[in-house]
């Protein structure tokens, strides 16, 4: 697979982790979100960490919409879908239309695995967050169970399950050798050396980007042949 043909993205400029949570941080997700997706016309997933960041978003989107500050369109994912529910939203990249189109997701669900969507069915991953999991009784058994090992607990409870998150929401972008595509992470936290540390050796290099910048990158990135 020829590397050229994948852009990875981290950005420095905002955060999921909940203490940064709120209005002002989801705006500037979906300012990212219309960056990707009006860089070239195409399918892009965008990778949430949950339904109430999910819906977050979509409220934002719907916003701007109203207001005609939108250029593509957009699908979610729901809760509880049926396997018409699913087969219909599959549907939905198989569709020929005139602007690009999101797709709104979970992280670590239904769609972040198994999925095939090859060539220009997709070219972008939008993922939002490391991929953690919530902290609960299960994960702390982990936790203190790798910690009496010889340490690494969070790790091992947290950290790996949420990067396996990440990587498989990254990997429905590339499917075959001629795919095209890019991949956007959007946590400062990717910048750290412990979750770098995790990245694939193929991520060695990547773009750091603002809001400011990533334009420039999606542009130069589409516009190489």
């Amino acid at each position: 697979f020829p590397e050229e043909n994948r852009m990875v993205l981290a950005a420095s400029d905002v955060s999921s982790r909940y203490s940064r949570r709120g209005p002002s941080e989801y705006e500037k997700i979906v300012d990212y979100i219309c960056r990707v997706v009006e860089g070239k016309k195409g399918n892009y997933m965008v990778f949430c960490p949950s339904y109430q960041y999910l819906h977050a978003i979509e409220d934002i989107l719907a916003a701007r919409e109203a207001s005609g500050a939108l250029s593509f369109i957009w699908n979610v994912q729901t809760n509880h879908m049926t396997e018409e529910d699913r087969e219909t939203f599959l549907h939905s990249f198989e569709e020929e239309r005139d602007c690009s189109m999101a797709a709104l997701c979970v992280m670590g669900g239904i769609f972040s695995e198994g999925i095939d969507l090859k060539e220009e069915r997709l070219i972008g991953a939008v993922i939002i967050g490391t991929g953690l999991p919530q902290v609960n009784t299960e994960q702390e058994i982990l936790r203190d169970y790798f910690d009496e090992q010889g340490g690494c607990g969070f790790d091992y409870a947290y950290q790996y399950p949420g990067m396996n998150k990440v990587l498989q929401a990254a990997g429905r972008v590339i499917r075959t050798a001629e795919d095209r595509g890019v991949i956007l992470l959007l946590d400062d936290r990717f910048l750290r050396q412990e979750l770098q540390e995790l990245f694939p050796r193929e991520w060695t290099e990547y773009g750091l980007v603002t809001r400011e910048t990533a334009g420039g990158w999606l542009k130069h990135f589409w516009e190489k042949r």
